[in-house]
């Protein structure tokens, strides 16, 4: 299949953006454009550079894809509904019986990995929808250090505004043939800065793509929007993996949010027939799959042998995960969990979980990738020797339990984290000979304890209001209080107040937690921003801090943020001169 398309580069920014809205995230009216037999476009999505990406070949592969896919992915989100009110009624995740699958426990590999997949012991994530961000975790920094791979991502680092998605599509292309340039401007227009790729010194470049929950509003088949993952796997794999695979390059993804091996089994379908659609091998693309929910937590080995021709490696996504255990046993009084900021591999449960994962991965021959260093570098030297310091110790931990590598947020920190994983492999590109000793079946369910304390209340509401400050203004992360902060970490703090107030938890400095609380916190965060923060962005940070409450304080917690993207309003892209 032949996907080509003329290209050429707008930034974000000079596309349309739209209002947080509430679980639609859109009021306006689908106005559809047919492009081809029961596929409509969104008027106000049709731009220039949305025309470029949507060859007549790439709309026909993703009608294609999704009448072979939707029902069997309608029935999953169907069996994911059931399960949380199965958990809801008193209920928990846990293992599949001794029975289920019993070829996962066999003597299996997945494939071989790809040689430019071997080494990848420090990895640095960022939007893809930001061509200057792409080209700095694709770049070396400033004191020489290069990750040895970059995750350009479509979901929680990046908000999924059709422009987000549109100008991530064509700069994951361009990075694909070594091409992608960007520019900074100056206050006058004149240009101050020109980035470009060293197409010889890149390290592997991975793909994030939306999950399985998320639809793409903006583009219909047969009446119903597509998988928003769905749609940027065929787009990604469409026009860049043949570029790839030409330059000696694996196509690479990541997929997030997995709840169930039939979830993977989906995932896995999905890579095989897009291969055969653009004429690639069976296993030419790699993915590495983010085991960062409870219910994926007892299922890794499953899971891996679903994705066993495609798998490369999982990923202990702790984040997420500390926002899927909240979430999964939201109505249980005896799993009400800490400060989010306290919980981390010091609690059983998710040391279990990561030496499981390690475990499992490594049996089977694939990498097994650490969590997430998320600061961002602090203002004066000692605080950033301090976060140095911590994620050193991070590092070295992870290094020690056998993980093959882990992610930052911030170039300023690929040092550091390398280091400790460069001296535990004392020159060997992975820890595959290293097979944890850990227990059958550990316990995985979260534990209820301490602290709980109003400092971590105000923390999450301190995240909500900044970061849907950053939404409002198409964005997916937001660097504040010197950590990065993205979709996942919003997602915990907003579920934890909705877990406190559903049980009325009592703080350990005896407040207990209610709507008047949550109000009045909400009312001082916003009083004590408005105090750091420039006058004339103080009406930007009152609209957030009312969008959070008003989400914070949901009497139905929504089980994501969103499910699906919002509508493009319709507004032509320009390009300075």
């Amino acid at each position: 299949m032949n996907c080509a398309r003329d290209l050429r580069i707008y930034s974000a920014s000079e596309l349309s953006l739209n209002d947080f809205g509430g679980q639609a995230l859109s009021a306006v009216t689908f106005t559809p454009v047919t492009l081809a037999h029961g596929v409509d476009i969104h008027d106000g999505a049709l731009t220039p550079a949305a025309e470029r990406i949507l060859s007549p070949e790439a709309i026909a592969l993703v009608a294609r894809l999704h009448r072979a896919l939707a029902a069997g992915r309608d029935g999953l989100l169907a069996d994911r509904a059931r399960r949380q009110a199965e958990w809801d009624a008193g209920a928990a995740p846990g293992y599949l019986p001794a029975g289920a699958l019993p070829e996962a426990r066999g003597e299996w590999r997945v494939a071989d990995l790809p040689a430019d997949m071997r080494r990848r012991r420090v990895e640095i994530t960022g939007p893809a929808s930001d061509a200057r961000m792409v080209i700095n975790m694709l770049s070396r920094g400033a004191d020489g250090a290069r990750a040895d791979a970059a995750m350009i991502d479509f979901e929680d680092a990046m908000k999924p505004s059709w422009a987000n998605v549109v100008a991530g599509v064509e700069n994951i292309i361009a990075a694909a043939e070594g091409s992608l340039e960007a520019v900074r401007f100056g206050p006058s227009g004149e240009i101050e800065k020109r980035y470009r790729l060293d197409p010889d010194d890149m390290p592997l470049m991975m793909v994030r793509v939306r999950g399985l929950h998320l639809d793409e509003a903006n583009l219909r088949v047969d009446g119903e929007p597509v998988s928003a993952g769905l749609f940027d796997l065929v787009m990604v794999a469409c026009h860049a993996a043949r570029a790839l695979v030409a330059r000696g390059k694996t196509p690479a993804f990541y997929v997030p949010k997995v709840e169930h091996h039939l979830e993977a089994r989906w995932w896995d379908r999905l890579f095989s027939l897009l291969e055969s659609e653009v004429q690639l091998e069976l296993g030419t693309l790699r993915a590495t799959f983010l085991i960062e929910t409870l219910p994926a937590a007892f299922q890794v080995e499953e899971i891996l042998y679903e994705l066993r021709a495609h798998a490369a490696a999982l990923n202990v996504g702790r984040w997420d995960k500390i926002f899927s255990d909240i979430k999964c046993l939201r109505a249980h009084p005896d799993r009400v969990l800490a400060d989010r900021a306290s919980i981390g591999l010091n609690r059983s449960w998710m040391l279990a979980y990561a030496r499981q994962l390690i475990q499992v991965c490594h049996a089977h021959g694939a990498l097994a990738i650490g969590g997430m260093a998320a600061f961002t570098p602090g203002r004066d030297a000692d605080l950033r020797q301090q976060q140095t310091a911590r994620v050193v110790t991070d590092k070295e931990l992870e290094a020690s339990m056998g993980h093959d590598g882990c992610w930052v947020s911030h170039p300023y920190f690929i040092g550091p984290a390398m280091e400790p994983f460069a001296r535990t492999l004392a020159g060997r590109d992975n820890q595959l000979d290293v097979i944890p000793d850990a227990p059958a079946r550990p316990d995985l369910l979260p534990e209820s304890s301490g602290p709980r304390t109003l400092d971590g209340l105000r923390t999450n509401v301190r995240v909500g209001i900044a970061y849907l400050r950053g939404w409002n203004d198409d964005l997916g992360c937001v660097a504040w209080d010197n950590l990065m902060e993205d979709l996942a970490t919003l997602e915990i703090s907003r579920v934890q107040v909705g877990q406190w107030l559903r049980h009325g938890v009592v703080l350990d400095d005896g407040a207990r937690v209610d709507r008047p609380l949550v109000a009045r916190v909400f009312d001082e965060e916003l009083a004590r921003i408005l105090d750091e923060v420039p006058a004339d962005e103080h009406d930007a940070y009152r609209r957030a801090a009312r969008d959070a409450r008003s989400v914070f304080l949901e009497d139905d917690t929504r089980p994501f943020l969103t499910t699906i993207s919002e509508l493009a309003t319709a507004l032509a892209p320009s390009v300075p001169a």
